[in-house]
């Protein structure tokens, strides 16, 4: 009796078709995760500011005007890498308002667009707070 000691070319070749597809799916599905979840970690970097700014402004009357002081003594996000965002506090930054916004910084995020808050709490554009 003789015994197949190897693969043949057809099952190498239906394995990695069977490979293929699994990749097709699920690399698609990955990716789209991480999209999603990038956008939550700016409207939860986004959040945490704004709660940052409330604090300050309950314990000292105002809103910070110094995002070094927020980043440092409130515990707001002060890099890139700790949100995937590029997280900045936008051109209003006075004792009685500010508007915080959060742009993406790597190029799979870059269709999403920029998220914004401001000190009343609302959230623009809406429809992407709202994923």
């Amino acid at each position: 009796m003789k015994s197949n000691k190897g693969i043949t070319l057809i099952e190498l070749l239906i394995v990695i078709i069977i490979v293929g597809i699994l990749a097709a799916i699920a690399i698609p599905t990955y990716t789209g995760y991480m999209v999603r979840a990038r956008r939550a970690d700016a409207k939860t970097a986004l959040e945490q500011f704004r709660a940052a700014q409330e604090m300050r402004r309950a314990e000292r009357g105002g809103y910070s005007t110094d995002i070094t002081e927020l980043r440092t003594t409130w515990g707001v996000p002060a890099v890139a890498g700790d949100y995937n965002v590029d997280f900045l506090a936008a051109a209003v930054l006075t004792p009685n308002s500010f508007t915080a916004e959060a742009l993406p910084w790597n190029a799979r995020q870059a269709g999403d667009g920029s998220l914004l808050i401001d000190y009343r709490g609302n959230k623009t554009p809406a429809d992407k707070w709202a994923k």
